[in-house]
């Protein structure tokens, strides 16, 4: 019988990465979070601008909110109409899945709280509408476009 013999273990230069890796993914996380949440409470003054109208082939349906409160709906030439929020719902469903490429631009009185105005863009996502935009006055100085 041969003696057993010790062997001698190498040693390793190398250095192992993962800890870094994820010591790296960690931070990247954290910052992925915390980020937008810097941005919360930022006073900002929007400009005033002379924007163009929208050309679109189809008249968009239009949602209006008066100063009370109360919606209207004007849709497919039809005459403006006041709606409760659950036909305001049902009947842009219906829009939309009659044309899934509805346009619906929402028209606020500036005089209304925004939280009424609000209100309307949970009911237009839940009904599948993507393409929604903010109706507004052109400037009051503004003549065909110029200043």
């Amino acid at each position: 019988m041969r003696p057993h013999r010790r062997q001698k273990r190498k040693l390793k230069s190398e250095i192992n990465v993962v800890p870094y890796i994820d010591v790296m993914l960690v931070l990247l996380i954290i910052f992925m979070v915390t980020t937008p949440m810097m941005n919360l409470g930022v006073d900002i003054q929007l400009p005033q601008t002379n924007a163009k109208s929208l050309k679109d082939k189809k008249d968009p349906v239009v949602v209006s909110v008066d100063e009370a409160g109360q919606i209207y709906l004007t849709a497919e030439g039809e005459k403006r109409q006041p709606v409760s929020e659950d036909e305001f719902r049902t009947r842009i469903t219906a829009y939309h899945n009659a044309n899934p490429e509805l346009q619906v631009l929402v028209a606020g009185d500036q005089r209304v709280g925004y939280g009424k105005v609000y209100a309307i863009l949970p009911i237009l996502q839940e009904s599948g509408v993507t393409k929604i935009g903010l109706m507004s006055q052109p400037e009051s100085g503004a003549k065909n476009g110029k200043p």
